[in-house]
C-alpha cells in the first residue's frame, strides 16, 4: 500500500480469514481502486469463525466500510450473513465478496471465474475436457460450477467430507445430467487435475492427490496463493504438466472483485446452465 496516505475521505474495503497472512488482496486490490482514482485501501483482519457474526455486525455500524472480501474458512459462514446475494453465491451457498447495500450486505461468489479465467489464460480449456476437483467447499463449489457452465464433458468430485460432496454433486446433476460423479485421489485419466483445498498451505500438509499418478499431458491447478508456487504445483511441474497457481486465480479475478465492490458495472444476470 506504498503511498496510500488515509484521510478522513478513505473508504476502507476489510478481508477476513482465519488465516490471513496468505492474502494478496491488500496490496493488489488497493493497488487497484487506486488506479481508478478511489481513495481507498484493504485492511486485513484476522477473524476466527465464532467471531464472523460479530465482526460482520460491526462492520455493518462503520459508515467508511465499503465492503467485505473473504476467504478461508468463512466463505460458507459469510453467505448465511447476506441480506442478498447473486444466483451463482446462492446456487454455492458461499461468498468471497460481499458489498455494503441500503438492505445490508449483498455477496457474489467470483473464485469459479478467477480459477477459470486464470487456467484460460495458461491456454487450458475445459470445454469437453474430462477434470477431477478436489474440495468442494466455498471455493471449490464455485469452481465446479463453472467448470460445467464453461462446457466441462465430466467432472469427478472428490473431497473427504462425503456429505458436502455428494450435495453439490446432485445440484449439479439437476443442471449436467450423467456429467458429474464421485472422484477419488487418484488423477490418472484426467485431462484437468484442480485443487480447491488448502493442502499445501502448511509444510506438513499432505498433498491432495496421489501426485505418482499424474501425467505430463495433464493440467494441474490449485488455489493456494501462499507458498506463491505450492507443493503439488511443484510437483506436477517437476512431472512436465502444465500448472496454475492460486496467484493466477486470484489475479485473473481481482478486476471482477473491484467491479463488484465498486458497483462497476451493474452486476449482470448470471446463467447458471450452459448453452
Amino acid at each position: 500500500m506504498a503511498g496510500i496516505i488515509p484521510s478522513g475521505n478513505t473508504r476502507l474495503f476489510i478481508v477476513v480469514g482465519d488465516p490471513i497472512a496468505q492474502v494478496r488482496s491488500p496490496d493488489v486490490i488497493t493497488r487497484l481502486l487506486t488506479d481508478r482514482k478511489e481513495d481507498a485501501v484493504v485492511v486485513p483482519m484476522h477473524v476466527a469463525s465464532a467471531d464472523l457474526p460479530t465482526v460482520f455486525d460491526a462492520l455493518r455500524a462503520v459508515s467508511n466500510i465499503g465492503g467485505i472480501l473473504v476467504t478461508v474458512p468463512h466463505k460458507q459462514a459469510a453467505f448465511g450473513l447476506c441480506a442478498t446475494t447473486s444466483d451463482r453465491a446462492s446456487f454455492v451457498e458461499a461468498v468471497n465478496v460481499v458489498r455494503r447495500t441500503g438492505d445490508g450486505w449483498h455477496g457474489d461468489n467470483t473464485d469459479g471465474l478467477g480459477y477459470l479465467d486464470g487456467m484460460e489464460k495458461e491456454g487450458f480449456s475445459v470445454d469437453g475436457r474430462r477434470c477431477l476437483l478436489v474440495g468442494c467447499g466455498g471455493a471449490g463449489s464455485a469452481i465446479a460450477l463453472e467448470i460445467m457452465r464453461r462446457g466441462a464433458g465430466m467432472l469427478a468430485i472428490h473431497d473427504i467430507d462425503t456429505e458436502r460432496r455428494d450435495a453439490i454433486i446432485e445440484k449439479l446433476e439437476r443442471l449436467y445430467p450423467r456429467r458429474v460423479v464421485s472422484g477419488d485421489a487418484n488423477p490418472a485419466g484426467y485431462d484437468l487435475v484442480a485443487n480447491a483445498t488448502p493442502l499445501g498451505m502448511r509444510p506438513d500438509d499432505p498433498l491432495p492427490i496421489d501426485a505418482s499418478k499424474l501425467e505430463a499431458r495433464q493440467f494441474v491447478a490449485c488455489v493456494i496463493t501462499k507458498p506463491e508456487v505450492p507443493p503439488l504445483i511443484q510437483e506436477a511441474r517437476r512431472r512436465g504438466c502444465r500448472t496454475m497457481t492460486g496467484v493466477g486465480m486470484f489475479d485473473a479475478q481481482a478486476l471482477v472483485l473491484v467491479d463488484f465492490l465498486l458497483m462497476r458495472p451493474p452486476e449482470p444476470e448470471v446463467c447458471l446452465k450452459s448453452g
